[in-house]
């Protein structure tokens, strides 16, 4: 009500339509496509999907509504409604269950703009999975009668248990058969019901010793039970005659049978007697309590006492009546069965479009069975309508949308949908400009303009109205209105003169007869109060009274509204507000009738008042009134009275029938009783006064009405009665039976069993030829079969119906039943050919043979007889000896007065065929053989079959002998498909026919071929000798089942966990000849305590058979792998802990846990193992006794099975509680003086908690003359110091003439403890040297500082002296004797372990004591030795130092690859044996271990120096690997083998046979499949190259192969001519380089010889030191460039600065394996500084090892040793194959800019260029190395090594022994994988006259080289962090290197990258410089 408390009303209320009606709307309702089921049940461990999917335009929304309509959301994991809508109910636990979830009524929902539909009911009924027993008892019956055995399913579960079958104790099963009415079921002593009984009929003495158990089944889950108990028939003997009686509880009202249409309805009669009863069953006519026989036939049977139904239909429902008697009495049972159909609902129209005003129909036609109740919904609402037929009188805006009917049962509902759409030729009004709230001023001058437009059509009329009241034309208010010219009305509103009364809230309503629109605004005029006079409101009690106030006048403080002068409200149900409104809710006449008066003011007090008049009307209310439950008999009387109970006067009362006004004239009369009565007669009731009857009352208030239908009973009369009729055979006969009255009769034809009228039978209902539609009997093709009586009845309860007898007559002509037949007869026997023709007689017959006219006149052997039947003639042929003339056509032909007819005779005259021939064999397999062979003369019989007769080879024909294959006889081809294998066999064939067989064919022998074997072995049995092991035995097939020769078995195993679908894992056995042998197979490496499945098959040449069944078996059970969890101990007292734990998960038990085993053991000493204890347990907690007292214990828990212990629990801690402590274990009383005595003790042995105080006891000691040593002892209490342990007590003040005892007790908190010894002495003057202290034991740890003890009395002073190890001390620095004569050890030593003795002596005597000093100490290191390696795994064995005293608690083992880091590993102190895993296949390993105890870490193990398993890659031949089409080959990357280690890439080149360049086809190919080389010439010859890496190393394999032609062929070898015109192109082809080369050589080696030696001589004798000759080799090192950078390897940063990134599965070392030099790796001497390069683009791998000259030669550069070696590769570490490729950046140092040398023409390249800032670096165009983030800085080695050292020496590269090396030195150069390229030899011969082909064309880069094993003992296999080899070959490479080639990689030539290099100048530099030339990988 928030406009009313605002005082703003709404400002436009619109009435009309929402939307507007086009003439074309595509629009369209929501119609289902896929609606839910009635009835959704799931398991919960299923779930379910229900789908609601539904088409519209536009396309509707889906929305899940409960029953009551509420909306359907999320539950989360419970329900789900998805954006399709789909309704979704998870799997759920049975815990989540939830009733308003699962067992719900849901309804799917579809609604778009036109309208919304309701699907059917969706019962959704979730059902958890619970266990249930179903039970049979037993059943008590008398002999003779019928026994029911029932299955009793809990009520919970019975909806979706089945019951599926009967077992008896011998195994039998019963299962319910539908053909249940057949005669061998139902004569059958077994019968199962549907509903699950077991029937056992005739029940006598021998079936009471059987039991049956029932077998369920859940049609959820499918899950199969047998019943918990069996039960069994209880025979009981009747002592005397037993009347009929139901056993149990006999059902009140009949049973209840529901059964659906077409189903098999069984209904029982469970009675007994003796004698054994008889049953017949009746059915009560419907409505009556009449009731008739069953009559049995086919569809209906009854066996024994049962009722069986077959086909059951919806006219068969209805009350049953079992009646059974014997001679004692009777007994009776009633069922009632409902026949269910399902429902179906159509609306007719589906689609309607109606125009406003016109009524409209639809039509609801359902079927099914029952139908309870029928209901109407629009839009998802429901209306009040029941009937199937729902119309509108008059179609207004509203009735717009979707209209459904519903029809329900109990069981199931249906709907049907139809839309009504409103005609084009209207449209509600809309207002299109409306005014606003004004506030304006009165006066003379002031006017008021209102305006309002709107559209519709028709076109609507506008009105004004101010305050409720219509606006009409005045002096002041004018109203004018007119239609502009797209049809909109618009209409104004004037007012001049403005006067305050004027004020008010002024509304234009727009309406025409489709519908209405409105505006309205407060208009406010300054001025006094106003009220508007108020009309008398009338109002029909019960309603709602609202009424605003007409106030005029602004402003306006308040508005009142007052009631016999009080202010409202007065009461809860009266509401006013502030704007003026008042609203009475449920207005009564007596509380509410009154006059109301508003008051309104303003601030001034001025007010202003008006009176309202309120009437309360009643309408007339009708008190209910009805015919009676029965229905009305036709003809009797009845009267209805009207009455009005309450209501205004006067009252009007009318009555209607059928909504129409009651005709007077028809029987009926209305009598007027009184003013608030009226009475309606009927005479007689008849059929048409069925109907609705209906009372209205009316007063002023308005109109109610009161309705009742009603039922007349009127018996059948006919309305066209049946007569008797003839029809012509083959029409379609129709005989109409027609009746009428109510209830409707049902119309039934029978036809009588014989040839008069009397009994019936009814008709077959399933004979399509033969059916009753609306009561007329149609028979199609009616023939003479179909004529008789018939009878049609019309019953419908009422009076014994109506039936009529009727003969149906079929006039036919002459027939045969048999048009044609074949008649066959052996030759030479007599024959006899008979033909019957049926028809109106009389009857003339004619024989004729092969369509001639048959005289038996001209033939002897022929004759003719003729026999007269009652349904007609039948004649006779005779031969007396057939003949094959005789075989002929002979034709019967019948005639009489209505046609004729004709039947034809096939005679044929047979005899055996003859014998097949050509026989052939087509095909033979191992088990069959296909056959061919042509059919013989079938002796004019057709041959039925072939029989293919065949034997072994070694056997006879004899019938038991060979066997049989019976082939069709229209076949010649066919196969014998049951041979064996491997064996020959022998074939004949014989043909058959009806007169016999003939002789056999000629015999034909083959021999099968091998197969596969066709059995699985046998014996096969499984044992489990260890965890991880199975032992599998087994014996061959059958020797008939091996198909040939067995050459071995496949043994699979798998997890018998797996899918079925999983494969097994199969190994292979070869076969043992031995007879009768048993084979094994050993599986390894198995999981413990698993169960695996095992299989066994054997295989021949042919394959392999079939696998033996699995056999499933568990290895042996192993310790577990997990310990126990959640171990805890809890202190009982101070010698018992409870421990507690829960057992380690299944899956980790390996096995079934027998125990548990507590291992516990003080934790002082817990390392020691001979100081703990263990307790074996089966429970999950123990109580551990004897402890020691006030100890803290550690504890493990493990468990353990019968493959042994697991593992044990982390150590838990507990310390036992305090007690009372134990004596202290010495006692010493020492005289000090001749008045005092020192008493010193050694504390308890066992303390027992801590002792807070010693209590020293004295006494005077009994001196045996009668003195009493019972005196009460004196006692002192000593305060132990922890620090000193001051535990002496000085007793003084005695008398030294008495002797006195001592005694000493500990105490804790708990109390006081036992007393120690009893000493006695007497103070005496006399003080001989004693020692207080005792001898002990003390422990000290390593490099700590110790005190021993000695502390002495004695007067004089004793001497005191320690001895150690039995040798007088001596003080040091570190042992020394202290004042107090104890003995000082500092920093404690192994070796200071011993025994230390203090001696005290002085004139009265000497003592001395012993200590015994242990000293604790970290482990010797340990003994560590290898036991065995694998491809991933080192195991060592451990074995502690014997001389360790404390306890090992562990050890680290230490271990590194070659070329990685140390990494450590713990391993526990109880380990012997230890598995490093993971590790890198075949690389060398260090490995060294420490242990450790509670002092620290021990010394270090020595090293071992192992390596992995593994080796490098064996590569194929070249017959497996390759496989060469026309341009292209496929590389069978699988026929290599990894060496043990797996394969990490392959690098493949190929160059033309003619070519010297290698082209890289790819560096990185994977190493599964296959591999494509591509874009190969045809017919052309190719060297392939391939490099196969693993982390063992790498093998280069090279094979040579020609590729195909085009179409396909092969090519001849070429010879290989490498022609010195690839070289000189330009000379002419006149030349013969084979006399010209040898010529121009020698002429040239003499040349230079001479200039050589000429010069040589000069410069010796005369030139300066500056130009003397040097060393080839120094010409080319000293041109290389200074360096300014250079690398130390000492540095901490040296793996940043190179850029090294630790590949992710390896460690590598600087260079990982590379045959690369670094400059590091050459000789470090005076005179050698070998340098390596390797050129990428060159296919040889070369290398220059060069004497180092003097540095003034030719040039003078400083910084020889920090020089960059020319070409130098830079190999950044950690960059390998392995990185990411797009990471990397290849890098290559520039040639020399030298003249004349490696560079081109002498380029200039500053020395800054070398530093890191500014270096220049080259990325090729393939970027795979380029490395992200290094551009612009570059790395160098140097030449050098000296600055290495000192670091990881390695081998001398200098020392290049490639008779020693698998590959040749690594170290100068890329070794002996490539030795085509020359040979390792020494320094002398790395010559620059070495000429090769030098390539044409720039080839891809080799592979970058493999990971490689490091031996630090063997040189050969050392690796660097980067190599740089020197050109051997300079001028070679002067000349063709200084050119770029023209390539698709390179992407440059020679000037390109002339002037590249030249933009990287920098003035003022004279030499230096790189030049980019081709990358390497890095």
């Amino acid at each position: 009500m928030k406009w009313l408390q605002q005082g703003v009303l709404p400002a436009v209320v619109l009435v009309a339509f929402a939307s507007v009606v086009l003439c074309d709307d595509t629009t369209h309702g929501p119609v289902f496509e896929r609606e839910p089921p009635n009835r959704v049940d799931f398991s919960n461990t299923t779930g379910a999907v229900v789908e609601c999917r539904a088409r519209g335009s536009p396309q509707p929304e889906i929305i899940w509504v409960r029953a009551d309509g509420t909306a359907v959301g999320d539950v989360p994991g419970l329900r789900k409604v998805l954006a399709n809508g789909n309704l979704v109910f998870p799997p759920f636990r049975a815990e989540d269950y939830r009733q308003d979830v699962h067992a719900q009524v849901y309804s799917c929902l579809a609604k778009n703009s036109v309208g919304t539909i309701n699907s059917r009911d969706v019962n959704v009924r979730a059902v958890v999975q619970q266990f249930y027993q179903s039970r049979v008892i037993d059943e008590f019956v008398l002999r003779g009668n019928t026994g029911i055995l029932k299955c009793l399913v809990p009520s919970f579960v019975t909806d979706f248990v089945i019951i599926e079958a009967w077992i008896a104790e011998d195994g039998t099963t019963f299962k319910y058969d539908p053909d249940i009415s057949s005669k061998s079921k139902s004569d059958s002593k077994y019968l199962v019901l549907p509903s699950g009984e077991l029937h056992i009929r005739d029940v006598g003495p021998e079936d009471g010793y059987k039991s049956y158990q029932c077998r369920t089944r859940h049609r959820l889950t499918n899950e199969t039970r047998m019943s918990a108990t069996k039960g069994r028939l209880v025979i009981t003997e009747p002592t005397g005659k037993i009347a009929p009686k139901v056993p149990g509880q006999k059902y009140e009202g009949g049973k209840i049978v529901l059964n659906p249409t077409n189903s098999i309805v069984v209904m029982t009669c469970d009675v007994v007697g003796y004698p054994v009863p008889t049953f017949r069953w009746y059915k009560f006519v419907e409505g009556t309590s009449r009731k008739q026989a069953i009559a049995l036939n086919e569809r209906v049977k009854q066996v024994a006492g049962t009722l069986i139904i077959r086909e059951a239909k919806v006219e068969d429902s209805g009350k049953y009546l079992c009646v059974v008697n014997n001679s004692v009495g009777g007994e009776s049972v009633e069922t009632v069965l409902t026949v269910t159909a399902p429902l179906k609902a159509t609306i007719e129209p589906k689609v309607q479009t109606i125009d406003f005003g016109r009524p409209a129909v639809f039509t609801c036609n359902f079927e099914g069975n029952p139908i309870k109740t029928v209901n109407w919904l629009k839009d998802g609402h429901k209306l009040d309508h029941t009937e199937a037929i729902l119309r509108i009188e008059a179609v207004r805006k509203e009735d717009k949308g979707m209209y459904q009917c519903f029809i329900r049962n109990d069981q199931e509902s249906a709907e049907a949908t139809a839309e009504l759409k409103l005609g084009s030729r209207f449209e509600p009004p809309l207002i299109k400009q409306s005014f606003d709230e004004q506030t304006l001023r009165p006066g003379p001058s002031t006017s008021l303009y209102l305006s309002c437009s709107a559209s519709g059509t028709p076109t609507p009329e506008i009105t004004w109205e101010l305050d409720g009241r219509r606006l009409s034309n005045t002096d002041r208010y004018q109203i004018g209105q007119y239609v502009t010219v797209n049809g909109d009305v618009v209409s104004n509103l004037n007012i001049s003169a403005i006067h305050t009364i004027d004020g008010g809230i002024y509304k234009c309503v727009a309406s025409s007869k489709v519908g209405s629109a409105e505006h309205q605004a407060k208009i406010s005029v300054y001025g006094a109060p106003f009220v508007r006079s108020m009309e008398k409101q009338a109002i029909v009690a019960g309603g709602t009274l609202i009424v605003h106030c007409p106030v005029a006048g602004y402003p306006i403080d308040t508005i009142v509204w007052e009631r016999d002068s009080r202010v409202l409200p007065t009461i809860k149900k009266q509401k006013v507000f502030p704007n003026g409104t008042l609203i009475i809710e449920n207005v009564e006449r007596s509380s509410d009738q009154a006059t109301y008066v508003c008051v309104a003011k303003n601030s001034q007090g001025h007010s202003a008042r008006g009176t309202l008049e309120v009437q309360v009307m009643v309408l007339p209310q009708i008190h209910p009134f009805d015919f009676g439950e029965d229905p009305i008999n036709s003809g009797e009387s009845l009267s209805l009275t009207c009455s009005i109970s309450k209501g205004d006067m006067p009252v009007t009362i009318n009555w209607l029938f059928n909504n129409q006004t009651i005709d007077l004239d028809a029987g009926v009369s209305i009598i007027k009783v009184n003013k608030k009565n009226s009475m309606l007669n009927i005479d007689s009731v008849q059929a048409h006064n069925i109907g609705e009857y209906a009372c209205t009352a009316t007063n002023k208030a308005g109109t109610s009405r009161y309705s009742t239908y009603l039922h007349v009973n009127v018996p059948p009369r006919w309305i066209l009665e049946p007569t008797d009729k003839a029809f012509a055979q083959d029409s379609d006969a129709a005989v109409e039976c027609k009746a009428d009255g109510f209830p409707k009769p049902t119309v039934t034809w029978k036809k009588a069993t014989g040839e008069t009228p009397g009994d019936y039978k009814d008709l077959k209902p399933n004979n399509p030829d033969i059916k009753v539609e609306d009561g007329t009997l149609m028979i199609n093709n009616i023939q003479k079969i179909n004529e008789g009586y018939y009878l049609c009845e019309a019953v419908n309860g009422i009076g014994s119906g109506l039936s009529a007898v009727v003969l149906i007559g079929v006039q036919a002509p002459p027939q045969f039943e048999i048009k044609q037949r074949n008649h066959t007869s052996r030759r030479g026997e007599a024959a006899v050919m008979q033909c019957e023709a049926k028809g109106e007689k009389p009857i003339g017959i004619l024989w004729n043979m092969n369509n001639k006219r048959l005289e038996p006149k001209g033939d002897s052997r022929y004759t003719i007889r003729e026999e007269i039947l009652p349904t007609g003639v039948l004649s006779a042929l005779s031969i007396k000896r057939t003949e094959r003339s005789d075989t002929a056509v002979f034709t019967c032909v019948a005639t009489n007065a209505f046609g004729s007819d004709n039947t034809s005779i096939h005679m044929i005259v047979q005899e055996v065929p003859e014998i097949p021939y050509d026989l052939k064999v087509l095909d033979k397999s191992g088990r069959s053989v296909q056959l061919s062979w042509v059919a013989p003369y079938d002796g004019n019989s057709n041959i039925k079959r072939y029989m293919i007769e065949y034997k072994p080879s070694k056997s006879s024909w004899e019938h038991g002998m060979m066997e049989r294959v019976l082939v069709p006889g229209e076949q010649t081809e066919a196969g014998v498909f049951t041979l064996k294998p491997a064996t020959t066999y022998h074939i004949r064939i014989v043909a058959e026919n009806e007169m016999g067989s003939s002789d056999p064919s000629d015999t034909v022998t083959i021999i099968t071929a091998e197969e596969v074997p066709s059995g699985p072995p046998s014996s096969i049995r499984v044992e489990a000798p260890e965890q991880h092991m199975l032992k599998v035995f087994w014996k061959p097939p059958p020797r008939s089942e091996w198909n040939g020769e067995i050459l071995g078995y496949y043994v699979g195993y798998k997890l018998a966990s797996m899918d079925k679908d999983k494969p097994y894992f199969f190994e292979t056995v070869e076969f043992s000849r031995e007879e009768g042998k048993e084979h094994h197979l050993q599986i390894n490496n198995l999981k413990t305590y698993t169960q695996y499945s095992i299989v066994v098959q054997a295989f021949n040449k042919v394959g392999k058979g079939p696998i033996s069944e699995d056999l499933k078996v568990y290895t042996a059970e192993g310790a577990p792998e997990q310990p126990p969890v959640d171990t805890t101990c809890t202190t009982l007292t101070a010698q018992t802990i409870r421990v507690m734990w829960v057992s380690p998960s299944l899956t980790a038990a390996n096995g079934v846990i027998k125990g548990y085993k507590v291992i516990y053991g003080p934790s002082e000493t817990w390392f020691d193992e001979n100081t703990k204890d263990a307790k074996i347990t089966a429970s999950s907690e123990t109580i551990l006794h004897g402890l020691k007292k006030y100890t803290n214990y550690s504890m493990q828990v493990l468990a353990y099975t019968s493959g042994g212990d697991g593992v044990r629990s982390p150590p838990i801690h507990c310390q036992t509680e305090q007690d009372v402590p134990e004596a202290p274990t010495s006692v010493k009383a020492l005289v000090m003086s001749d008045d005092s005595i020192l008493v010193s003790w050694k504390p308890p042995s066992e303390p027992n908690g801590i002792v807070e105080q010693y209590t020293v006891y004295l006494r005077e000691a009994p001196d045996g003359e009668g003195t009493s040593s019972d005196a009460k002892p004196l006692s002192h209490k000593v305060i132990p110091n922890i620090k000193i342990q001051n535990l002496s007590f000085q007793a003084k003040d005695l008398n030294k003439q008495l002797k006195y005892e001592f005694w000493v007790t500990a105490s804790t908190n708990i109390g006081e403890g036992q007393t120690s010894e009893t000493v006695t002495v007497s103070p005496s003057s006399k003080v001989p040297a004693k020692i207080a202290s005792f001898d002990d034991s003390f422990t000290s740890t390593y490099k700590e500082d110790v005190t021993l003890p000695c502390l002495a009395v004695g007067v004089p002073q004793p001497e005191i002296k320690w001895k150690i190890k039995g040798s007088d001390n001596n003080n040091n620095d570190r042992i020394r004797q202290q004042p107090d004569g104890s003995l000082f050890i500092r920093d404690v030593h192994r070796d200071d372990a011993g025994e230390y003795s203090c001696r005290v002596n002085n004139i009265f005597g000497n003592d001395s004591i012993t200590h015994k000093l242990v000293v604790n100490a970290p482990p010797h290191s340990p003994h560590v030795s290898l036991t065995s390696t694998t491809t991933n795994s080192l195991t060592i064995k451990l074995k502690p130092d014997p001389s360790d005293i404390e306890p090992i608690h562990g050890y680290t083992v230490h271990y590194k690859p070659e070329f990685g880091e140390w990494e450590t590993a713990q391993v526990a102190n109880n380990i012997e044996k230890y598995v490093l895993e993971k590790l890198v296949c075949g690389t060398r390993y260090q490995v060294y271990v420490t242990a450790y105890n509670s002092i620290g870490n021990g010394d270090q193990s020595d090293n071992l120096n192992t390596r992995t398993r593994g080796e490098k890659p064996i590569g194929p031949s070249a017959d497996k690997f390759i496989v060469v089409s026309s341009n292209s080959i496929t590389l069978h990357l699988n026929e290599w083998s990894d060496g043990g280690c797996p394969m990490l890439y392959f690098v493949v080149e190929q160059r033309k046979k003619t070519s010297p360049d290698w082209v890289q086809v790819s560096n990185n190919v994977k190493v599964t499949g296959n591999f494509v080389v591509l874009d190969l010439d045809p017919a052309t010859w190719y060297h392939l190259r391939v490099t196969a890496h693993n982390n063992a190393g790498f093998t280069v394999a090279k094979y040579e192969f020609a590729t195909l032609t085009a179409a396909g062929g092969s090519i001849a070898p070429v010879r290989e001519v490498f022609g010195t015109r690839l070289l000189l192109p330009w000379l002419p082809e006149w030349v013969d380089l084979n006399i010209a080369v040898p010529v121009a050589a020698t002429a040239i080696v003499v040349a230079v010889g001479i200039i050589v030696i000429c010069v040589a001589v000069s410069r010796r004798a005369l030139g300066p030191t500056q130009t003397r000759l040097t060393s080839d080799y120094d010409v080319v090192y000293n041109q290389s460039v200074n360096a300014v950078g250079t690398l130390d390897k000492r540095r901490p940063d040296l793996r940043d600065e190179l850029g090294y990134i630790a590949p992710p599965n390896r460690k590598l070392p600087p260079v990982p394996g590379s045959n690369y030099n670094t400059c590091d790796r050459i000789k470090r001497g005076p005179h050698y500084r070998a340098h390596a390069t390797w050129d990428p683009r060159r296919h040889l791998y070369e290398e220059l090892c060069s004497r180092r000259g003097s540095n003034d030669t030719i040039h003078n550069h400083r910084g020889m040793d920090d020089e960059i070696c020319p070409y130098a590769t830079f190999h950044l570490l950690g960059f390998r194959e392995e990185m990411d490729p797009t990471k990397a950046m290849q890098f290559q140092t520039f040639p020399h800019p030298h003249a004349g040398t490696m560079g081109p023409s002498g380029m200039g390249t500053p020395h800054q260029a070398h530093s890191r800032a500014g270096s220049q670096s080259m990325p090729r165009q393939n970027r795979r190395y380029d490395r992200v983030g290094s551009q612009g800085s570059q790395y160098y080695t140097q030449c050098n090594g000296s600055i290495y050292s000192p670091g990881p020496e390695y081998d001398d590269p200098a020392n290049c022994a490639p008779e020693d090396e698998q590959y040749g030195s690594q170290y100068c150069g890329y070794g002996n994988p490539y030795d085509q390229y020359g040979s390792r030899g020494s320094i002398g011969r790395r010559s620059l006259g070495s000429l090769r082909i030098q390539p044409t064309a720039s080839s891809p880069e080799p592979p970058p080289p493999p990971p490689r094993n490091h031996d630090p003992n063997d040189s050969k296999d050392s690796n660097e962090i980067s190599e740089a080899e020197c050109d051997r070959d300079q001028l070679i490479n002067s000349r063709t290197y200084g050119v770029m080639r023209n390539s698709a990689k390179d992407g440059m030539n020679h000037e390109e990258m002339r002037k590249l290099i030249e933009r990287n100048e920098i003035p003022g530099q004279a030499n230096g410089g790189l030049t980019a030339y081709d990358t390497m990988a890095v």
